[in-house]
This record gives structure tokens, C-alpha cells and sequence, in this order.
């Protein structure tokens, strides 16, 4: 005889994305709860909390046993100190970079090509030409050559530009070589546009700081889309004033951006509020990755992305 399948009770926040999932294996229970209320379980085999809700909603889960934590981001730094006794934390790896890639090519032409001088000039009536930088014929050094640097680089060759991957250490992968962190001081005076695409935590906090800047030739262009912790915001905002250099942010230190930050209105800066990752390209992403959670939960099987436990 075959062996049953195993009992498995999975939440998930809402009623949406439990649709998206669709059917799951016989033995699983989806529950919809979004940690705004009561635990409607002593236990789950698995808790999906609610995308871009901040960490403290975790503290709904004290007292509630629960096996595997599945974030709906990639970035988890901070949210250890959340978990339960005994739960593993899994991210959302495979889930925003198709989405975050789409913003930094975005955000990166959109400071090339000066698309907001002309939304302030629409909202005035004003027609303004103006002659430009291309994003073509650009030396792009993206820092950082995971998932989302990857999903960058590939999005921005098309466009005609020399692509500098830099990672935590040189190696040669799939036919691209990748300099090692330890040869950026080298590599960033011919640098045109710095695309950061790492992760926060304290291995990459500050990691572009005053000195690092300078080393950009006047006129480069700094895209963030991965942490604003990697980026020192003091020294960026001296630099912008000096109008020096220019930024195109999805993501800030501090988070949310006080109003009265000087950020916001220095030279040359344009700052989305960390919206990278949120766009419906993650809706048929996140079902896939909670659907493939629990079929291997169901199996017995080893659940993917774990980051922590």
C-alpha cells in the first residue's frame, strides 16, 4: 500500500494568493490569515506573512508553533529576531528579481534621458527639450551578481552597454568573468552608472561610503536596488549637492525617508519608495514558490531558500 499523504497546514495572507496557488496536494489545509488577528491554529507547517508589512506584525506568531516562515522578499535581514523557537526562515528568492531589474533599467534611464525634468516641466505646461545622456555606450559596474544582479545585466546588454559584474570574489561563470569586491577601487574610476543590487546586513553596510564615491568620474550616475544600508546617504547627499554625481534610488537609508531629508530635494536625485519588488510580476512568481513549498512539505522533502534554522 501507498504510504498517505502527510497532514500539512499551511496560512497564507490572503484570499488572493491562496487563489493564485490553486489546488494543493490531498492532506494540505490552506488557511487564509493575515497576523492581524488571532492565530486561528496552535500550529503550521508553514506561514506566509503579508509582502511589504514590516517585521513587527511577526510578533503574531508568539505562542504559535510554527515549522517554516516563508517570506514574500528576498532581503530577511532583522527578522530572526521574530521567529518562533525552532522556525526556519525561507526568502523569496526567484520571486522579485524579474520585477526589481525591470526598475533599475527604469530608474537608470529615466536619469539618463532627464524624464524627470520633463515631468516637472509637464506639470507646468512647459515644452523644454533638452539634449541628453544615453544609457548606450555605458560602462554599468553592477555590484552584486546574485539573482537581482543577474536579472540587471542581462536587461541592460541590449541596450549597448559594457556590463562590470563585481562579486564577494573573482570567478568565471557561464562565459562572464566576474571581478572579485577586492578590485573595485580599480574599477570604479571608469565606471559611468553604479548599479548596487546587494543585499543589507552588516557585510555590505557602508560598503559605499565617501571614498568610494570619489573614485566615480564626474557625472556618473548611482542606481540602487538593493539595500540603502550598502549606500552612505551623508556622504551620496554631498556629493549630489556638489551636483558632482546623480542617484536614482528604489531604495534609502533611513526607510521611510523623513519629508524633511535633504535627499529629497538635492541635485540630480531621483527616489522611488523601495517599490522594486512590487509589481504584479510577483503574483504568479510567489504562487509558484509557496506552491513548490508545500508540495515538498507534503512529501516529506526538504523545503528551498532557507536562510535561517
Amino acid at each position: 500500500m501507498s504510504e498517505s499523504p502527510r497532514s500539512v497546514v499551511v496560512s497564507v495572507p490572503t484570499d488572493e494568493l491562496a487563489a493564485d496557488i490553486g489546488a494543493v496536494p490531498d492532506g494540505v489545509e490552506l488557511v487564509v490569515w493575515d497576523l492581524r488577528s488571532p492565530a486561528p491554529r496552535d500550529a503550521f507547517d508553514m506561514v506566509v506573512p503579508p509582502y511589504m508589512s514590516g517585521k513587527r506584525l511577526l510578533s503574531a506568531l508568539g505562542g504559535v508553533k510554527v515549522g517554516l516562515l516563508q517570506s514574500q522578499s528576498i532581503g530577511y535581514e532583522g527578522m530572526g529576531a521574530y521567529l518562533p523557537e525552532g522556525t526556519r526562515l525561507a526568502n523569496a528568492s526567484s520571486v522579485h528579481e524579474t520585477a526589481t531589474a525591470e526598475i533599475a533599467v527604469g530608474l537608470a534611464i529615466a536619469a539618463q534621458r532627464d524624464l524627470a525634468d520633463y515631468v516637472r516641466n509637464q506639470e507646468s505646461s512647459r515644452w523644454a527639450p533638452q539634449f541628453s545622456r544615453s544609457v548606450a555606450d555605458r560602462t554599468v559596474l553592477v555590484l552584486g551578481y546574485g539573482g537581482v544582479g543577474k536579472a540587471v545585466a542581462s536587461r541592460l546588454l541590449p541596450f549597448e552597454t559594457t556590463i562590470v559584474p563585481v562579486a564577494s570574489r573573482a570567478r568565471d561563470e557561464d562565459g562572464v568573468h566576474i571581478h572579485g569586491i577586492d578590485e573595485l577601487d580599480e574599477l570604479l574610476p571608469s565606471t559611468d552608472i553604479l548599479m548596487i543590487t546587494l543585499p543589507g546586513g552588516e557585510p555590505t553596510k557602508g560598503l559605499i561610503g565617501a571614498r568610494e564615491l570619489a573614485l566615480l568620474p564626474d557625472g556618473a550616475l548611482v542606481v540602487n536596488v538593493g539595500r540603502g544600508t550598502v549606500l552612505d546617504t551623508d556622504a551620496l547627499v554631498a556629493e549630489l549637492q556638489s551636483e558632482r554625481l546623480r542617484a536614482a534610488l528604489d531604495v534609502v537609508d533611513p526607510e521611510p525617508l523623513p519629508e524633511d531629508h535633504p535627499l529629497w530635494r538635492a541635485p540630480g536625485a531621483l527616489v522611488v519608495p523601495h517599490v522594486g519588488g512590487a509589481a504584479d510580476a510577483m503574483r504568479p512568481r510567489i504562487a509558484k514558490l509557496v506552491r513548490t513549498q508545500i508540495e515538498r512539505l507534503a512529501a516529506g522533502e526538504e523545503s528551498i531558500n532557507i536562510v535561517e534554522g
